[in-house]
Order: structure tokens, then C-alpha cells, then sequence
């Protein structure tokens, strides 16, 4: 319905879900809490906000900013949530900035006038680049840790294309910009559901006294 009708509601409402099945988990079970899930339903909350500025944009001169601000909080709740069960994949890292800071100096930074949205986009570039780092880094049994690393890297793909029409006013591929941003919520739902602690409620076997991962 989000991509079919394009309403702020029905946009806002994948994230939501995302976040509801994860606390309904926790209040099921609440010993999931130590698994630092408050920090994903974090930081989906805040896609939330930062989906709402910049669907709302078209006639608030900052609205850009602020969604910029929310998604940057959104990506530290994911990356606390990884850092909490892995570490940052330096290597990864290594070859995102890479890639990424040649990206942003010599496309992104000519076509960015104002220094705040300049220094704005610089900071989120580099917490997205951690972040897909440590998605790499983080240490789940291989489905989950594959479908985390699947929905961080589907969200900076996404915000990729988002520079590219915003800045650089290349828009053929905005068409994907949504359907990814979505998939990368339903992914990381899908992780954490993926993991051994979150399976047992589904019918696995128990075991309460299993590690947190």
C-alpha cells in the first residue's frame, strides 16, 4: 500500500509494523530485552520521523535537514544494536570510505552550496559507511547476520540513489529508492526474528539459558 498509493500513513506504517512485532516479541518474552532490541524499535521510530520530513518537505525550507537529522539517529540505533553483538569490520570499512568519500568530495561537495546541509550529509555518509561495517561485523549465525548486513547495506543503496537526483540530478533509478527502503526494514526485522533467541518463540526448542549472541 506504501508504494501503491505513496501516503504518508501507509509509509510511515512499515516501520511501524517493523518495531510493533519486535516489542510484541519482547513483551512476550522480556528477557529479549537484553538483546539491545529497544535500540532497532529506536531507530525505526526515528526512520518514522525522518520518512514523515522528507515526504513533507515540498513547502518547509529545512524539513530536508531535519529527515536527514532523524535517519543519522536511525542509523546510530542500528549501529548500537550491531555493536552490541559483533564488532566493526575494519576491512569493510576500509573499502566503504573508499568508495564513499571519493563520492562525496568529488560529486557531492561541489553541488552542496550551503555549508550546514554540506556538513549534514558529510556526518550521515560516514555513520551509514560504520554502520554497513558493522553489519559485516556482526556476529549472528548466518542467516541473521546476513539479512541485517542485507538491510543496512539496502538502506545506504537507497539514500545512494537519494544523492544522486538531490545532488547530482540523476533520477533513473528514483523508482528504486522506495521499494529498497522498505525491503531493508522487512530485512532487519527478518534478522533479528532469524536469530536462535527469537525462534524458540516460534515453536524452536527452549533453552532461557542460552547466550544473548
Amino acid at each position: 500500500m506504501a508504494l501503491w498509493t505513496g501516503r504518508i500513513p501507509f509509509k510511515l506504517a512499515v516501520a511501524a509494523w517493523c518495531g510493533i512485532i519486535l516489542i510484541a516479541c519482547m513483551c512476550r518474552k522480556p528477557r529479549l530485552s537484553r538483546l539491545q532490541l529497544w535500540w532497532v524499535v529506536a531507530a525505526f521510530a526515528m526512520s518514522m520521523v525522518g520518512d514523515y520530513f522528507l515526504s513533507s518537505r515540498k513547502w518547509h525550507a529545512h524539513y530536508f535537514e531535519a529527515g536527514i537529522a532523524a535517519f543519522f539517529t536511525a542509523h546510530l540505533g542500528f549501529l548500537r544494536y550491531a555493536l552490541a553483538h559483533g564488532r566493526i569490520n575494519t576491512g569493510a570499512l576500509a573499502v566503504v570510505l573508499l568508495v564513499f568519500v571519493p563520492y562525496f568530495v568529488l560529486g557531492l561537495s561541489p553541488a552542496i552550496e550551503n555549508r550546514t546541509l554540506w556538513a549534514a550529509v558529510l556526518l550521515y555518509l560516514l555513520v551509514s559507511c560504520i554502520g554497513l561495517a558493522a553489519a559485516l561485523g556482526l556476529k549472528q549465525p548466518r542467516p541473521a547476520k546476513w539479512l541485517y548486513f542485507a538491510g543496512i547495506a539496502l538502506i545506504v543503496f537507497s539514500d545512494t540513489l537519494i544523492s544522486l537526483g538531490e545532488f547530482l540530478h540523476y533520477r533513473r533509478l528514483n523508482f528504486l529508492i522506495l521499494p529498497t527502503y522498505y525491503a531493508a526494514h522487512i530485512a532487519i526485522t527478518a534478522s533479528i526474528l532469524a536469530r536462535p533467541e527469537l525462534s524458540r518463540i516460534f515453536g524452536g526448542p527452549t533453552d532461557d539459558n542460552a547466550p544473548a549472541g
